[in-house]
């Protein structure tokens, strides 16, 4: 007997150790920049079709360089002369359809360096020609396509008369379409300028409605729901700190009951600080909140290395998590979802992270019972916090400089 559990303890080490070399890439934990996000809108007028395409700095210099001093930031002089270069690489990257004909012809009309610290975009306006009923226009996004290490989504807004819709077009789902009728063309407004004049949406309509679901479904987009529910999965499977951090409250030696606690905890916290946040109930910066989640991971690797036995630890998990969910809310924020898609956008997205994460939990928690019962367990437990804590240090020290 002695000798089976000795055995299947050495199996689960061994399996853990998988798990944590490919959920922790060394590669890419010391770099900032796990996530890139681009933030498309379409502005559908009777005149023309406008597009916004906003990316963030780090995307930019990876994919049209630039950065000559090494510091990842563009100055000035170093946008200027990469800027063409970049809106070659939209044309080419994104593709707009109208009645299944490519709109070749972009004409561009503003590109820019917006200079927000961490929050730092290009932003791209172009115009292309107008949509016609019957005939559905479409968005391809091949950004990072062949890039199997990058971690990308494209959140997409389209704006069409006094109507608002949303996607999030991430993995390998990244096209989106959609076909007004002769009514929603004759309510579209002449022009851009006409439509920034018009009332707020009424935002009660979505894109992938009555009118578009036969368009949807030749292309095989996914619903809206099912995009942001795919863009949670993603965004958690992307997010190595947050799973860092699930890494490093698991492997302490614990009863199922405070297992089952402290994931209740985690859950109920982050998703509430989720949902304040993107509903701009509450808003903490970026440059204070990604520091905290990186001290989280070193005060919960410390506590494994200096108590053998952890207590109350639902309460810390708690706390963190309220901290967490800040962070899960950052891609989301930016995104003008109509107030009449939010609920389910929102719902969908957490829905995402959850079965990530109750799956990474189910896996990890009888492989740490078997773990726990080899005579080493504590040694284990001590060696992969003080991984947890050395990482979660870098990413301290990073983002603190960095904010």
């Amino acid at each position: 007997m002695y000798r089976l559990s000795v055995s299947a303890s050495r199996m689960a080490l061994c399996i853990l150790t998988a798990v944590m070399l490919m959920v922790i890439p060394f590669k890419q934990a010391v770099y900032a920049h796990a996530y890139s996000a681009s933030y498309t809108t379409l502005d559908l007028t009777k005149s023309q079709t406008g597009l916004t395409f906003a990316i963030d700095e780090l995307s930019v210099i990876e994919l049209a360089g630039g950065d000559s001093n090494d510091n990842k930031m563009l100055e000035p002089e170093e946008f200027e002369r990469i800027k063409e270069k970049f809106a070659g690489i939209v044309k080419q990257n994104l593709t707009i359809k109208i009645g299944g004909e490519v709109q070749s012809e972009m004409q561009l009309q503003s590109i820019a360096l917006d200079r927000q610290g961490d929050a730092t975009k290009v932003i791209l306006k172009a115009a292309y020609p107008p949509v016609t009923a019957g005939k559905p226009v479409s968005l391809k996004d091949t950004f990072y396509q062949n890039d199997s290490k990058a971690n990308y989504v494209d959140l997409l807004t389209i704006h069409y008369g006094t109507e608002s819709s949303t996607s999030a077009l991430s993995a390998q789902n990244r096209s989106w379409t959609m076909m007004l009728t002769d009514n929603e063309i004759s309510g579209l407004s002449q022009d851009l300028q006409s439509m920034k004049a018009q009332p707020s949406p009424n935002h009660e309509k979505s894109a992938v409605g009555s009118h578009a679901v036969d368009a949807v479904k030749k292309n095989d987009a996914p619903s809206d729901w099912f995009s942001f529910f795919k863009l949670g999965m993603n965004h958690i499977l992307g997010g190595y700190d947050h799973l860092l951090f699930l890494f490093s409250l698991l492997i302490a030696r614990q009863t199922f009951k405070q297992y089952a606690t402290m994931i209740t905890a985690f859950t109920i916290a982050h998703s509430l600080t989720l949902t304040l946040t993107v509903f701009n109930i509450i808003h903490v910066s970026p440059a204070i909140v990604e520091p905290l989640i990186a001290l989280s991971i070193c005060y919960v690797a410390l506590e494994n290395i200096a108590r053998q036995t952890v207590s109350l630890r639902w309460v810390l998990t708690f706390l963190f998590g309220l901290i967490h969910g800040m962070g899960f809310a950052d891609i989301l924020k930016e995104m003008e979802i109509p107030k009449a898609e939010l609920a389910t956008d929102l719902i969908s997205f957490n829905l995402g992270i959850e079965t990530v994460q109750l799956t990474i939990v189910g896996v990890l928690i009888p492989l740490l019972y078997m773990l726990h019962r080899f005579k080493y367990a504590r040694r284990i437990v001590i060696s992969g916090s003080s991984l947890a804590l050395l990482l979660g240090a870098v990413w301290l020290i990073e983002r603190v400089f960095q904010a």
